[in-house]
């Protein structure tokens, strides 16, 4: 078959690696180079990279809005358009431009965390699982047929970041059923999403990760695995603002005040919050890299309270 496939960041890196396996990827779209690092300096998606490592020849339009872009498309002939984390809206005239349209590769359970963060929201929300949709593409914010779709357990201590790795893997894994069906002369059913259980994955915001210390214990660790390791939550403790890595809920109650440090030992720093307790295992302070509690307490002798 002819693809073309669309795509940015590392989570779609796998999923063109399976697009290629037996299938011609006669072009990558990407994201235009961004400036990035300390120097600032355009920098190319990990997604042209693997393209360009490939030779598939790579475009990077702006949007689809010129008719230019859409005929340059339809040039290529594409029986299907693969689209994976790509970061633009497609018309529903480019939509219509491949024989068999354009399947997306979704990290979460649609209709539940449709948008830019699934990953992190579920982690955020404390769901128990996740997983992957093949889906087909229309107009609305991933409101189009599932294809096809497997569930993933999120592990209970398990970071944005471990659980992107695992759903990025997965998500090339379903890709490739659903090409190999096609490719058999198969067309994966779709079937319509349920209008129950509709729930949207806002982008993430470098704010969000301040945490409030009124918030129950649960909450906040949920939030430190959620933003590990981006944006990474931050929080005022023992006077200075740390970096959170890892950190559990301990269900204990207390009467002391939002945000005071309990106990501080090997085992982590002891913050109470608005309810429960929140332990802090690893962290970073500012100028510097993680550390557990035990190596930051050999800094801060003055913090151990039993």
């Amino acid at each position: 078959m002819r693809i073309v496939f669309a795509g940015t960041p590392d989570f779609a890196v796998p999923s063109l690696r399976a697009a290629a396996q037996r299938n011609e990827v006669v072009a990558v779209y990407t994201q235009p180079d961004r400036p990035a690092g300390r120097g600032r300096e355009l920098t190319p998606s990990p997604v042209k990279r693997e393209a360009l490592l490939r030779g598939i020849e790579v475009v990077q339009p702006e949007n689809f809005k010129a008719a230019v872009s859409k005929a340059a498309l339809r040039a290529l002939q594409p029986d299907l358009m693969i689209v994976v984390a790509y970061g633009l809206i497609l018309p529903q005239s480019v939509l219509d431009i491949p024989t068999y349209g354009c399947w997306n590769v979704h990290a979460s359970l649609l209709p539940r965390w449709r948008g830019a963060a699934p990953i992190q929201r579920a982690i955020e929300a404390g769901d128990p699982e996740s997983g992957i949709c093949l889906m087909q593409m229309e107009k609305g914010l991933d409101t189009g047929p599932v294809l096809l779709s497997q569930a993933l357990e999120i592990g209970a201590n398990e970071t944005g970041g471990q659980l992107h790795d695992r759903l990025a893997a997965l998500g090339a894994q379903v890709l490739a059923d659903g090409l190999g069906l096609l490719r058999a002369g198969i067309r994966p059913v779709p079937t319509a999403q349920s209008e129950d259980g509709v729930t949207y994955a806002h982008k993430l915001d470098k704010a969000e990760a301040r945490l409030d210390w009124s918030q129950p214990a649960t909450v906040l660790a949920n939030k430190v695995r959620a933003f590990n390791p981006w944006p990474m939550a931050e929080a005022q403790v023992a006077g200075e603002r740390l970096r959170l890595h890892a950190a559990v809920a301990l269900d204990e109650t207390h009467d002391a005040t939002p945000g005071s440090l309990l106990r501080a030992g090997r085992e982590g720093l002891d913050i109470a919050c608005g309810e429960g307790v929140l332990r802090i295992r690893t962290l970073q302070r500012e100028g510097g890299k993680a550390i557990t509690a035990a190596d930051y307490l050999n800094g801060r002798p003055d913090l151990r309270v039993a």
